[in-house]
């Protein structure tokens, strides 16, 4: 397998997100100093896959790797990774927190530690970096005293910092959303998830609950729905949608048919096994009450008297 791309430098939780893949960390992988990096080296054929963030439990989407697959890129998403996030200040060996007077992060990661930060260093400068390990990487290189990075422990132990603080994030049950994007489409797994994106064709009363309601009509369950602009105008929106089902399923694809032909434009960005602790039981379930069925039919099928 070609070197894997992700969202570096070396410690990011991107990493620890793609290090958690048995077979994608058993080959290569390269470092991308920024996620639309990542995205462009794979749609220009430089690496296979790409691994990047997308979304947060607490901040929400990254915005940044959505606008990219929704208005930059065409490519699909292969599987989601659900990675606990922990948050922890370090320094170089040395400092105390009362020596803090610059923290360095992702901006994502200092959003998530607002409460903590506002208690614990109120007047220390925050500086936004390019990702948590590139935080870990500057403090560890500086020569200026009183600098701590917010980060994990991976970044830590590549940069030689101190942990000071453990867990400061001000929310315990954080998690952050990975997609591994790539060309093609995974087979179903029997536990699967399918993105879209729909541009309304006009902007009009019940436009929305037009396109809602080809879901509800097939009872297909939404697990996303959120609003972007399109960057045309100011006021004009497109909507992303994620929902159980794979395109291989009739009624996803009967949905996705009818969608493009009656309600909006939509973009494709992909079906793929869902993540999180339940997903194996899920779809080992489903592949049972599939076999079962198939046998039935089969059965039934044997009945059917010659014409």
């Amino acid at each position: 397998m070609p070197p894997v791309a992700f969202f570096g430098p070396s410690g990011t939780f991107t990493e620890e997100a793609l290090l958690s893949q048995p077979d994608l960390a058993a080959g290569e992988r390269a470092a991308l100093a920024s996620i639309p990096d990542v995205l462009a080296a794979v749609e220009r054929g430089d690496h296979e896959l790409g691994v990047v963030p997308i979304e947060n439990s607490i901040e929400g989407s990254v915005s940044v790797t959505l606008d990219s697959l929704v208005f930059e890129h065409e490519l699909l998403i292969q599987r989601e990774v659900d990675l606990p996030i922990s948050l922890n200040l370090f320094v170089k060996p040395g400092t105390s927190l009362r020596d803090i007077t610059t923290v360095l992060s992702y901006p994502h990661a200092i959003a998530q530690c607002r409460e903590w930060l506002s208690k614990k260093l109120p007047n220390a400068e925050i500086v936004a970096a390019n990702s948590t390990a590139e935080a870990a990487q500057r403090v560890s290189r500086s020569k200026r005293p009183g600098q701590a990075a917010i980060g994990n422990n991976l970044a830590a132990s590549i940069y030689g910092l101190k942990r000071l603080a453990a867990e400061i994030e001000d929310h315990p049950e954080n998690q952050t959303r990975f997609v591994v994007v790539g060309r093609g489409i995974p087979a179903p797994s029997g536990h699967d998830k399918t993105s879209i994106v729909c541009f309304q064709r006009s902007d009009r009363p019940g436009s929305l609950l037009g396109i809602l309601q080809e879901f509800s009509a097939r009872s297909l369950n939404l697990t996303k729905l959120e609003s972007r602009p399109t960057k045309q105008s100011l006021g004009d929106y497109c909507f992303l949608i994620d929902f159980e089902g794979h395109v291989a399923d009739e009624l996803v694809a009967d949905c996705l048919r009818t969608l493009s032909a009656k309600q909006a434009r939509v973009k494709y960005l992909g079906s793929y096994p869902v993540a999180g602790q339940a997903a194996h039981a899920r779809r080992t379930a489903a592949g049972k009450a599939w076999r079962d069925a198939s046998r039935w039919v089969e059965e039934l099928r044997t009945q059917v008297r010659p014409a």
